[in-house]
């Protein structure tokens, strides 16, 4: 599923960005103002410590604003610290709000570019297993070893072997310098403060898509501005007071909220969003007479990666597809399930069969879900979804 048209609108206090495929959402990206967003960096005090199971120990940061953030003592080198309450440290938002829980944070700085990711604190490159070319994997992982200066780490990114060999070297540069910046304002600046803001998530959607981008609809003009600039007066923009009005977003938004989404043959399937788990059911439905259990399934896992992209599901996720939860009849449904996720760029395994037959998937948790940023609980039902006769 390729995309070819990226949505974004900027208005009141929120970013939103839609990836479309065939006029069809396929991911979501919400950024309210004021949240600890996954990637920024701050200069954070530590607030307290708390006690863990089996003698384990974590830090709650203040991150300014009111906000604070978990922070595991488990950390790389944070022993040697001997970190005390009120003391002050660079980090790092590894994992946004949910619901209840608050964010986390790391030491392990990250500076996320085009075509690689800079990690100051590790020492090994690493390539991006989604490089199909070998050869030029290696080509450009020799690259980046040869302009390595000193004890740093990178990743290189897919995009990297689709760019030339000097705007690799030049992006090393850049993103060492942003992290001397981020150095410098820690030694001049009072904790809390924010040392550096992801920047617009965008840039980075275009970069990942611009192989079979079609256009850019937006209404933000010296965003347009920026667009063209980084990547060329060909990209095609269309200006759009109203965006997603305009392409029907909302209503696919709202749908996206739905316990229930209708399959085309038929079938439907019920997504559970739990504090300990995602439970996903596939059943029959309407389709009582319109083909075998196996085509309901394999339509099912297409349908199953989309809602995860789109709602943003993460964590643990098991699904009970319809019928029989013998192996040799889910193979191919798992099969279908782990082609599709495959296009996803959140990392996302597929674990196979469980011995009571479901199909049990893990995708690393970053953002909040579709739910958590957009509904809260009923005070009514308690989250139940029902109510007292």
């Amino acid at each position: 599923m390729s995309i070819d048209t990226i949505v974004y609108e900027s208005k009141n206090t929120a970013t939103r960005i839609a990836l479309l495929s065939g006029g069809e959402l396929v991911e979501l990206e919400i950024v309210p103002e004021n949240r600890a967003v996954e990637g920024n960096i701050y200069l954070g005090k530590i607030a307290r410590k708390v006690d863990l199971a089996n003698g384990k120990i974590g830090f709650f940061v203040e991150l300014g604003e009111g906000r604070e953030a978990f922070l595991n003592a488990e950390e790389n080198g944070l022993d040697e610290l001997k970190v005390s309450e009120g003391q002050s440290l660079v980090v790092q938002v590894a994992q946004e709000k949910r619901a209840e829980k608050g964010p986390k944070v790391t030491r392990a700085l990250q500076f996320v570019g085009e075509n690689l990711v800079y990690c100051p604190y590790r020492m090994n490159i690493e390539v991006s297993s989604k490089i199909t070319d070998k050869v030029k994997a290696d080509e450009y992982r020799e690259l980046v070893l040869d302009n390595t200066t000193g004890q740093e780490g990178w990743i290189v990114r897919t995009s990297a072997v689709n760019a030339p060999k000097e705007e690799v070297v030049a992006e090393m540069e850049y993103l060492r310098q942003s992290f001397e910046t981020v150095r410098i304002k820690a030694r001049t600046l009072k904790a809390p403060a924010l040392l550096l803001a992801k920047a617009n998530p965008v840039f980075d959607y275009v970069n990942k898509y611009k192989a079979g981008l079609g256009k850019v609809v937006l209404n933000n003009r010296n965003i347009e501005a920026e667009l063209k600039e980084r990547f060329g007066a060909e990209l095609a923009t269309e200006i759009n007071a109203e965006p997603f009005a305009e392409y029907g977003l909302e209503d696919a938004i709202a749908e996206a909220l739905n316990k229930t989404v209708s399959l085309k043959g038929g079938g439907r399937i019920t997504i559970e969003e739990t504090k300990a788990f995602v439970a996903i059911d596939v059943d029959s439905g309407a389709d009582k007479g319109n083909g075998s259990i196996s085509r309901l399934n394999i339509e099912a896992a297409a349908e199953i990666a989309r809602q995860i992209r789109l709602r943003n599901l993460s964590g643990k996720i098991i699904i009970d597809f319809a019928g029989s939860s013998d192996y040799h009849f889910l193979k191919p449904v798992i099969e279908a399930l782990e082609k599709e996720v495959a296009q996803d760029y959140t990392r996302t395994t597929v674990l196979g069969s469980s011995r009571a037959g479901n199909v049990e998937v893990i995708r690393v948790r970053k953002r909040p879900t579709l739910q958590d940023l957009l509904t809260v609980e009923c005070e009514s039902c308690q989250g139940t979804g029902r109510v007292m006769r």
